[in-house]
């Protein structure tokens, strides 16, 4: 059943390792904090990846639209931080921390629910004894039967086995000269005969 999709265990194999899972992790938060949010759409941009949910794509278009207007007003302060009002820079710290905070955390809480259902999805069931029930005595086949009747000896591990004796064919060139004297001996009974008769 080629055409049905990939079994569980194909899945599984295709999934990264959690090693491999926590060093992404690791390296798309720090250079979402490190860039101060600016580059908190690669997060975004890897989680829409992986999901594929409509919601993750429009929430990244969202942030990257955030992480442009941050952009925007960075370049749009004075260089002078003494020239920055309160208010402007109060409005830069709550921009940054509400967009690093809601980066950081919407992606670590949906890609791991995300690989945590999967590996839910795709572990075999627990074996149980009631899965494969053993067959009723009158279910089983007579073959089953007799070898349940008709215990088989152990052979003794103490005694030399010697292989059975080949029966030796008869040797052909005997029965052609019987054939032979047979017919020899027909031949010299009829002249007998017609000698006879004479």
């Amino acid at each position: 059943m080629h055409g049905y999709g990939p079994t569980p265990q194909q899945q599984t194999t295709s999934r990264p390792s959690p090693a491999t899972l926590t060093t992404v992790r690791v390296i798309l938060v720090t250079v979402t904090v490190l860039s101060c949010g600016l580059l908190g759409w690669v997060a975004m941009l890897r989680l829409a990846i992986v999901t594929r949910r409509p919601r993750d794509w429009a929430l990244l278009v969202v942030v990257m639209v955030l992480n442009a207007g941050l952009f925007a007003f960075i370049l749009g302060t004075p260089d002078d931080p003494d020239e920055m009002s309160d208010a402007s820079v109060l409005l830069m710290l709550l921009w940054i921390v509400a967009l690093l905070a809601g980066v950081i955390t919407y992606y670590l809480y949906v890609e791991i629910r995300h690989y945590s259902s999967l590996r839910s999805l795709g572990s075999p069931a627990p074996y149980t004894a009631s899965a494969h029930p053993a067959p009723l005595p009158y279910q089983q086949h007579p073959a089953q039967q007799q070898q349940h009747q008709q215990p088989q000896p152990q052979p003794n591990p103490y005694t030399v086995q010697t292989p059975p004796p080949t029966p030796t064919p008869a040797p052909q060139r005997l029965d052609q000269v019987r054939a032979e004297l047979d017919e020899l001996s027909d031949y010299l009974r009829k002249e007998n005969r017609e000698g006879e008769g004479r």
